[in-house]
């Protein structure tokens, strides 16, 4: 755990500057097993501090990679000097931002390390399941992944903090031959936020979900093209949540907003459908832990949730402290940064479309010709909101009922036009905790929703 080395630093701040000190130890492990073979088998760690300094709307920051109190007073001395050198150019002189109520944020776990041992043999465990439960298999990989992040967090004029992020992952990959000789594949994520004990200490449940991917596997190998068009489609929540993060949470960030995204002039005005709703939640959602939570960002901000969209009006931006001040708006804590010499940028933390009131079954029953997509690949949306992704699972809807797989397609559209044909929404919401958003640095997401009935613009074979 991090000694709190920090806080005593707060007399060499210059008085005339908001300035934030951050100390960080990070750690990554990866273990893949691929056909019973040991490929990688990866651990690294880093630890520094850094600091920004803010001045008349210039910010100074420097950092280092290196723990010590001598440290942390020479990268506060940096910042501070940076940020007199810039405020010398800057010609567009700004008010500081509104002080926070200083206090000092804890989050409930910290961080426990493991040997490496014990997640190369959790994964040759489920390697073994696999291999002897399906031998049909072309091939299978599975993939641990680890990032954990601890923080101390020491401002000026705000909150301070001490919070750590733990995550694994577990990826099962399994490749089959179609009923045409051709290669299908499916892939499935379990864990997300605490440690290998509060994710795997048991296997049973891994076990189930595995057998439901070997299914879809099948099904996928005897599966059939998709017919190209606007197509009345039901997205699983693993796609609707996507879409909410890449084709509009990145629209509703205040600097890309800035920047010209389509969400500048739509502020207030209908986007979707009455029957969408988006926040992005920061440590708790619909009465209990949210999936990745954040009790404070990394300028000092005690995290709140951030309304997004409501009864298909767009409420609300995600900001930093200076985006909220431009705007005249409380900032909620979406100000984050990956590395410790990564400066804080804003970021989306749990960002959910909210449920409706009908059931899946109902909606799948209310679909005459159209398609039930659960899984996505890789994708990519642009500040218009037009997006395009990959479906690497999905199945025929006919006459109400599920029909075949589907094999690889993608899915188009623009976001605000495709929730506006919103019509049915489920009543449960189900979390991608997986997920690591990479606007211009990589950042540990959730999102997730509930299934949508919508249209949307297949491309086919």
């Amino acid at each position: 755990m991090l000694e709190d080395i920090l806080t005593k630093q707060k007399s060499f701040f210059d008085t005339g500057m908001k300035t934030v000190l951050r100390g960080q130890e990070s750690r990554f492990r990866r273990v893949i097993i691929q056909n019973g073979n040991l490929v990688v088998n990866a651990r690294s760690e880093e630890s520094g501090i850094c600091a920004r300094a803010y001045l008349n709307g210039a910010y100074g920051f420097a950092s280092t990679a290196e723990y010590s109190e001598e440290a942390a007073r020479k990268t506060i001395e940096a910042a501070t000097k940076n940020a007199r050198y810039l405020d010398k150019f800057n010609a567009d002189k700004k008010n500081a931002y509104p002080e926070i109520a200083g206090s000092m944020i804890t989050s409930p776990r910290m961080i426990i390390d493991f040997e490496q041992k014990r997640l190369v043999d959790l994964c040759k465990e489920i390697d073994a399941y696999i291999a002897k439960k399906y031998p049909d298999l072309l091939s299978r990989t599975v993939v641990y992944r680890e990032d954990t992040m601890e923080k101390i967090i020491v401002t000026s004029d705000a909150a301070d903090g001490h919070v750590a992020y733990p995550r694994c992952t577990v990826y099962v990959i399994l490749n089959m031959a179609s009923a045409e000789g051709q290669p299908v594949e499916v892939m499935d994520s379990f864990g997300g936020f605490g440690h290998i004990e509060d994710n795997y200490s048991e296997l049973n449940g891994v076990y189930e979900k595995i057998d439901e991917l070997y299914k879809k596997l099948h099904d996928k190998a005897e599966g059939v093209y998709a017919s190209a068009g606007v197509k009345t489609v039901i997205l699983h929540p693993n796609v609707a949540g996507m879409i909410a993060h890449e084709a509009v949470g990145h629209t509703v960030e205040a600097d890309l907003v800035q920047g010209g995204s389509v969400a500048g002039p739509n502020l207030g005005k209908k986007v979707a459908s009455d029957l969408v709703g988006i926040v992005d939640f920061a440590h708790t959602a619909f009465g209990d832990k949210a999936p990745l939570p954040v009790y404070i960002d990394d300028e000092g901000v005690p995290a709140e949730d951030a309304v997004l969209v409501e009864g298909g009006v767009l409420k609300g931006y995600m900001h930093d402290r200076e985006s909220a001040a431009l705007y005249g708006v409380k900032p909620q804590g979406n100000a984050r940064g990956y590395a410790f010499s990564d400066e804080p940028l804003i970021r989306m933390r749990n960002t959910c479309v909210l449920p409706g009131k009908d059931k899946l079954e109902d909606m799948i029953a209310s679909v005459d010709d159209g398609y039930y997509l659960l899984q996505t690949g890789n994708g990519q949306a642009d500040l218009t909101g037009e997006f395009m992704f990959g479906i690497t699972m999905g199945y025929e809807i006919k006459n109400g009922k599920l029909g075949k797989a589907i094999l690889d397609t993608t899915v188009s559209g623009v976001a605000f036009d495709m929730l506006n044909t919103v019509d049915m929404v489920s009543d449960t919401v189900t979390w991608n905790t997986s997920g690591t958003c990479g606007k211009k640095q990589a950042m540990p997401v959730s999102m997730g929703g509930p299934a949508i009935k919508c249209k949307i613009t297949i491309g086919g074979r």
